[in-house]
């Protein structure tokens, strides 16, 4: 009679093998997003809204019935960029309004926490935004100058922030942020999630389609 044929065990104090550790996230569109190569055919406008009117500004740290979230902070970066530069075409406004896109799935780590965690950081933060530029037909970096403009729109923005919902003194957010220029005006109202996110997903529509039509 044979004797049937059994696995060897590991040997005693062996280290199993573990399973390869998960890399993608299931976004509610149904996509699966490849964390560390994220491909443009996954990226979804829904996932984006979706995901950015859900995350606050500030670690949550700021006054009022709701968070104000990084889909709110978008749209008032894309519309003071437009104050400051009154001639930029629909896709110079788009790639504003998505400067800080990748944050729906990395969600948004205060400055002195991405200085922290260094270059890695960065390299995930900007495959993601290469993919979603290239997703809605940008180039996959926006130029010097319109970089230069975003962040200092996206510093007019903190300073609105800090001052009115962050619990800064003017003085003191000055000092780390830009104080708004004589004319430059932003509303920071927190907003219900569904208001802020229906409203990012109308600005977009209606950059796309002036991207479209010029």
């Amino acid at each position: 009679m044979t004797t049937p044929k059994t696995k060897p065990s590991a040997p005693a104090g062996s280290p199993r093998q573990k399973p390869p550790a998960r890399a993608w996230q299931r976004m509610l569109s149904g996509r699966r997003l490849d964390l560390l190569d994220p491909s443009p055919v996954d990226i979804e406008i829904s996932d984006i809204a979706h995901g950015l009117a859900r995350v606050a500004r500030w670690n949550g740290q700021t006054y009022g019935e709701h968070a104000f979230s990084v889909a709110q902070h978008s749209l008032v970066v894309e519309a003071l960029c437009n104050q400051l530069k009154p001639d930029l075409t629909p896709q110079e406004c788009m790639m504003a309004l998505l400067h800080d896109a990748p944050e729906y799935v990395i969600g948004d780590m205060i400055s002195p926490f991405k200085a922290v965690l260094g270059d890695g950081y960065r390299t995930f933060e900007d495959r993601l935004e290469t993919a979603i530029h290239l997703r809605f037909g940008l180039p996959p970096k926006p130029s010097r100058a319109l970089k230069k403009l975003i962040k200092k729109a996206d510093l007019i923005c903190a300073w609105y922030e800090a001052t009115l919902l962050a619990g800064f003194e003017r003085e003191e957010a000055s000092r780390f942020f830009i104080t708004p220029p004589e004319g430059i005006t932003a509303d920071v109202s927190p907003q219900p999630v569904p208001l802020a996110q229906q409203s990012f997903l109308d600005r977009f529509d209606v950059l796309l389609h002036d991207m479209d039509n010029r």
